[in-house]
């Protein structure tokens, strides 16, 4: 049987090659700016408004790539590098996160099965990892043990599928506005897509890697259950 450390190992270099491919395109975009000179404040309140949403309030927040929507406080929250920046990443992350209040403005099915999986999803984690290892440990004696640390899992791993729509709608919406509205050109329209589709890939990186650990316990428990 597959070591879990070879399932960590090899999600976790994944994870670091996707996550240092997407830092560097920001980067470089970054150096590329935005026709009209507006930043990525200025985009995200300019998207908000011409969808007709007027109760969401974008603000700046602390730390690198922490961009986010809210939508229990209806919060576009950017980083200080996007609130401020006047270029294509930024603009490309703002209108991504703006993405996510349309969604929510237009109960986007996909969104509203997320958040409600966000409590149920946080309070399972809290004693998941124990229940699993309480479970291998006693795999042979009690493996009901291991079944409800698996069933806790699951639901982390449904959350990371979820999420994958949820991410790649954002951004479709995002494109097609910058696009729509002149915000990037035929030259730098594709720079917005790449920055995007890297970050896109993040979150399907953290999907597999859930699956396969989700395999990995199911593996354990048929094991433990035929010996």
């Amino acid at each position: 049987m597959i070591s879990i450390w070879v399932i960590f190992g090899v999600f976790m270099l994944l994870s670091w090659l996707v996550g240092s491919r997407l830092k560097k395109k920001i980067k470089e975009y970054s150096r590329i700016p935005i026709g009209g000179g507006m930043s990525g404040a200025e985009i995200a309140a300019k998207m908000l408004r011409e969808s007709d949403i007027f109760d969401v309030e974008v603000v700046c927040v602390n730390g690198e790539l922490s961009d986010h929507y809210n939508p229990a406080k209806k919060t576009v929250n950017l980083s200080p590098d996007v609130y401020n920046g006047r270029n294509i990443a930024s603009a490309a992350v703002a209108a991504h996160e703006c993405g996510h209040a349309v969604q929510h403005s237009r109960a986007y099915l996909w969104l509203q099965m997320r958040s409600s999986l966000v409590p149920v999803v946080s309070l399972s984690s809290k004693y998941m990892q124990w229940i699993l290892l309480a479970g291998i440990l006693m795999i042979n004696t009690a493996p009901q043990v291991l079944l409800v640390g698996i069933v806790l899992f699951a639901l982390t791993t449904i959350f990371s599928f979820v999420t994958l729509p949820v991410e790649i709608d954002a951004s479709r919406r995002a494109l097609v506005w910058l696009n729509t509205t002149g915000m990037t050109s035929a030259e730098t329209h594709p720079k917005a897509q790449d920055a995007l589709k890297w970050a896109a890939y993040t979150y399907v990186v953290a999907a597999l890697s859930s699956l396969a650990t989700l395999l990995y316990y199911i593996m354990i428990y048929m094991g433990g259950r035929r010996s």
